[in-house]
């Protein structure tokens, strides 16, 4: 029969293997619940959002709106999806950030119209709108959310509800006219349609003329859009 040694004075025994399994058990930190992000990524605050929209555009023009998924875009921006949800919500809600950001410059058209007299606001507006699109750094994101929204319904009334409550609607208070919405509308159909063949489907020669010789062309037609018949 063998002697175990006796314990040391004052020195508590050694724990058995259970003992020890079982106190590290104890120990491990509690899973993170599902649908709230952690502390080191909430206090990412404002540049995890914008990484989050970044990724957006890039999933929504890549795959459009309906093979983008929350997921995926939670994936590209290197966040958890519960992140996404956290920040935004839904993927129509990421959508509708993702096209107001895009468009930001655009909203500013009705306040850079009314600068100026009547009879030169179609120029205005065309030269604004654009020199939106002329430029490479709003033009990308503008590409993104305009490619998804052509081709989904969902992402279309997104689209079309931001940009009436912020451009439209906001152009036609300023006319003063009985079809003033109607106006603005047809107006945009001008610009938009004019856009869409320069800078999407790059439609040649419109795609490689100079921007003055459209402004030239085109801004005639949107003023008689806005202003024509003003005092019948």
């Amino acid at each position: 029969m063998t002697d175990h040694p006796a314990h040391a004075p004052g020195r508590a025994p050694e724990p058995t293997h259970a003992q020890a399994q079982g106190r590290t058990q104890d120990q491990a930190p509690a899973p993170r619940r599902r649908g709230r992000p952690t502390r080191t990524q909430s206090a990412q605050g404002p540049a995890t959002r914008e990484v989050i929209l970044d990724a957006a555009r890039a999933q929504f023009s890549e795959r459009g709106y309906e093979k983008a998924s929350v997921r995926s875009i939670a994936k590209a921006a290197g966040v958890d999806s519960a992140l996404v949800h956290h920040y935004f919500g839904t993927k129509e809600q990421v959508f509708a950030a993702a096209v107001e950001v895009a468009f930001a410059p655009a909203f500013q058209a009705p306040d850079a119209v009314e600068d100026g007299p009547p009879e030169e606001l179609g120029e205005r507006l065309t030269r604004f709108i654009l020199g939106v699109w002329e430029n490479p750094e709003t033009r990308a994101p503008l590409l993104a959310i305009v490619r998804s929204a052509v081709n989904n319904e969902t992402a279309a009334a997104v689209f079309r509800d931001l940009v009436t409550g912020q451009v439209l609607a906001r152009i036609a208070r300023g006319l003063d006219l009985p079809d003033a919405e109607l106006r603005a509308e047809l107006a945009a159909a001008q610009l938009v349609g004019t856009a869409m063949l320069r800078y999407v489907i790059k439609v040649e020669p419109l795609a490689s003329v100079d921007l003055e010789q459209i402004v030239t062309r085109v801004a005639p037609v949107v003023q008689g859009h806005l202003t024509a018949d003003r005092d019948r």
